[in-house]
């Protein structure tokens, strides 16, 4: 079978020398200051946890082959002469991780090539394999994303590339926060050596729901005397100290992501039309322990205490709010 071999940032030597200067030259000046990234992912998507997210980060870039860190230090110094945030430059590292691997392939799915996968409607294949141009594309299109800067860094990603599979792109989320604090300077992660912990907070929230138990279900509502779904998570933590956004889907980007199968009492849980894409989110509730949870059900329903599995939908994975 004939190997395909990736090309490396530039076709020709002397483009690729002029490249590393470019990007030398950028990371050393002065960008908008920037703000803090602060988010940590599993070390395998559908997997466990790492005991550390910043040391999964260390070792997932550690992984990476000279094209693809240099491509990183490109898509950080075409960021910055932008001037735009950190995040924006952590949205370009993990849909290129998640895409092609940080490599600059000549092939893809269909007619799809380059960093970002970037198919033939969009330009000819020259500028497709062109660096600096699919670089400008992923930030032209992000940019003209509404209110990318308050989206989850993997689901801005999946409101550029469009994946059939959404989620995929949380994984890289550490990867990328190591990649921009080892490169750019000056920029300097919140630390997530840990997975957050179920807490008093949870605990607090918890006991608000239960004391609920038996409050009629009503659409739009948030208590004292009603809640709708999401509703009632909404007003369980806001009695333990922490704001949840009011809707369902909202409240899925409303901390970190743990495998279902290590949810710990106070945790999201999270039903969806579509398993895939937590766009489709529909129902959430809070997580028990033993397989049981409290919700506000549906019309006609009081809140209640129940098994798990009353529902098809059920996402594999489960929200830990943070405060």
């Amino acid at each position: 079978m004939r190997r395909v071999v990736p090309v490396f940032l530039a076709i020709t030597a002397i483009g690729t020398i002029m490249a590393i200067a470019v990007v030398s030259a950028l990371l050393g000046g002065a960008g908008k200051q920037q703000n803090a990234l602060s988010y940590c992912a599993p070390s395998e998507f559908g997997g466990n946890w790492s005991s550390s997210g910043a040391a999964q980060g260390e070792a997932d870039a550690a992984g990476l082959g000279e094209e693809s860190r240099q491509i990183v230090a490109m898509i950080i110094a075409m960021g910055k002469q932008r001037n735009l945030p950190a995040k924006a430059w952590q949205i370009a590292i993990q849909a290129g991780r998640t895409e092609s691997g940080l490599r600059n392939l000549t092939y893809g799915d269909r007619d799809s090539v380059g960093i970002f996968q970037i198919r033939g409607m969009h330009g000819p294949l020259s500028d497709r394999l062109s660096i600096p141009w699919q670089i400008t594309w992923f930030y032209d299109t992000l940019e003209r994303i509404p209110n990318w800067e308050d989206l989850r860094p993997g689901d801005a990603a999946q409101k550029v590339e469009r994946s059939a599979f959404p989620l995929r792109y949380h994984r890289w989320e550490s990867m990328a926060i190591f990649l921009i604090s080892q490169l750019a300077g000056d920029v300097q992660p919140i630390s997530c050596e840990t997975l957050p912990a179920a807490s008093q907070v949870a605990q607090a929230a918890i006991d608000f729901a239960l004391s609920e138990i038996g409050k009629p279900y009503i659409w739009g509502a948030t208590g004292p005397s009603s809640y709708d779904c999401s509703g009632l998570m909404l007003a369980a933590y806001r009695k333990a100290g922490v704001n949840l956004p009011r809707v369902s889907r909202d409240q899925w980007k409303a901390g970190a992501y743990i495998p279902r199968s290590q949810a710990q009492p106070g945790d999201l849980l999270f039903w969806a039309y579509d398993t895939r894409n937590p766009a489709t989110i529909h129902h959430v509730a809070m997580y028990l322990g033993n397989g049981e949870m409290v919700e506000a059900p549906y019309s006609g329903k009081d809140v209640r205490r129940v098994s798990v599995d009353q529902y098809k939908g059920l996402l594999d994975f489960v929200v830990r709010p943070t405060a």
